[in-house]
């Protein structure tokens, strides 16, 4: 996500802090190379101006050549006002009315059917019954792909193709009586730049949505300007941003609130039903910022069960090299771990296939052991090492570096449990 804004912005502050104390040439410089940054990252010209403008003040204001640490002050600016241009704060659904009404609008291809099946899985996570709808008449087969995802993910569906009009309505009467509480409706596309058709907008008077979410592709960049504003019509309440897991450049996230007015609420990234986040802005200023997101990755963990682990390792004041693969297994199941590992500050988002390729490595020599090397990996030899070796199909070495990383792990554990966090590499290759 956003690697080569990252990567360049990095690059600038990098410079700035081998400078020491800044002059105000030094400032003007750093600054006309973060215009350049971003518009080459495709943000809006007018939302570039606006943030360097701000940025630029505060620096003469609060004295930035005189502070002891310049450039780490100018950071903590741009990080400020880059939060203010993605609205600031987390924006939540509204979800007002029994049930709630959630719609979906947005151009054809930016992914609101996958959309709509993700959030109703957030909602449920979160202890909602949602019931997904189709309201598409103009797409062929958009009440399949939306009935065939609803079952992947066990959540009742409804179509209201043929006559959203007078369908929608008959439907949120009988899923009041079925206690739903939340509906989530799937609208048509249009091409982009064209306007929704005629009966959305009717259907939106009639409904009364508490909640209207235009869904828009980051790949597109500031482009999603454009292609948003025909929509605005619709009383939106917000927008999911879909895709930002594959967006190297960032202008969508970094343009649209400003221009559109409209704050983001969750952001899609990645293909599972579960990849659907709420957006924060300050957590998503500090991965553009390569200050990770170190929040985040402790509620992914959280919801895969790894904390919890973790939690009972120190409780029982035992971690072997069972625990260890077990925590290595959950972390896989929290997503992708490329996606966990980008989240830490200065990682950046290592190769998924690297990683993979490294973690079915360290399960096999695990799995090449006996249970009492498992449990008490102390007494692992060289004989025993050249065994596992041979068994996993991997070398000696290999099994060093493993045992190496158990020890980082446990050391991390008993830091944990005195409250600290002591030093040490991640399990996989940075």
């Amino acid at each position: 996500m956003f690697e080569s804004l990252t990567e360049r912005l990095a690059q600038v502050f990098q410079r700035l802090r081998g400078k020491g104390l800044l002059t105000q040439a030094d400032i003007e410089q750093g600054l006309r190379e973060i215009r350049e940054v971003l518009l080459s990252a495709d943000v809006h010209h007018e939302v570039v101006r606006e943030l360097l403008e701000r940025v630029r003040a505060r620096a003469a204001g609060e004295k930035l050549v005189e502070s002891l640490s310049p450039a780490q002050h100018l950071l903590a600016i741009v990080r400020q006002e880059m939060t203010k241009v993605m609205g600031g704060e987390v924006h939540k659904l509204r979800l007002s009315g029994r049930p709630a009404v959630v719609a979906l609008v947005g151009p054809a291809g930016g992914g609101k059917t996958t959309t709509a099946g993700k959030l109703a899985q957030h909602l449920r996570k979160r202890g909602r019954r949602p019931l997904l709808i189709s309201a598409d008449p103009e797409r062929p087969a958009a009440s399949e792909q939306l009935a065939t995802l609803a079952q992947s993910i066990g959540i009742p569906f409804a179509s209201a193709d043929q006559d959203p009009l007078s369908e929608v309505p008959k439907i949120l009467t009988q899923a009041k009586k079925d206690l739903v509480d939340v509906v989530v409706l799937d609208t048509p596309g249009t091409p982009p730049g064209v306007l929704p058709p005629a009966f959305l907008a009717e259907l939106m008077a009639t409904l009364k949505p508490s909640d209207v979410l235009l869904v828009l592709d980051a790949l597109v960049g500031q482009e999603a300007i454009r292609m948003g504003e025909v929509f605005l019509s619709l009383g939106l309440s917000g927008m999911v941003l879909t895709k930002l897991d594959g967006d190297a450049r960032g202008g969508a996230a970094l343009s649209l609130p400003s221009r559109l007015n409209l704050p983001i609420l969750f952001v899609g990234v990645g293909e599972q039903p579960d990849d659907l986040e709420p957006f924060d802005p300050n957590r998503m200023a500090d991965r553009i910022l390569g200050l990770g997101d170190l929040s985040g990755l402790v509620e992914k963990l959280q919801e895969a069960g790894v904390t919890a682990r973790a939690e009972k390792v120190l409780r029982e004041e035992t971690f072997t090299l069972e625990d260890f693969l077990g925590q290595l297994e959950a972390m896989r199941h929290a997503g992708p771990l490329g996606q966990l590992f980008s989240r830490i500050p200065g990682l950046g988002r290592p190769e998924e296939e690297e990683i993979e390729r490294e973690f079915k490595k360290m399960k096999a020599i695990i799995q090449s052991m006996t249970v009492e090397e498992r449990r008490n990996p102390h007494i692992i030899g060289a004989s025993r090492k050249r065994r596992i070796a041979r068994g996993s199909g991997t070398t000696v070495q290999d099994v060093n570096r493993l045992l190496a990383e158990y020890e980082q792990a446990k050391k991390l554990l008993k830091g944990l449990k005195r409250g600290k966090l002591p030093g040490g590499k991640l399990p996989f290759p940075r």
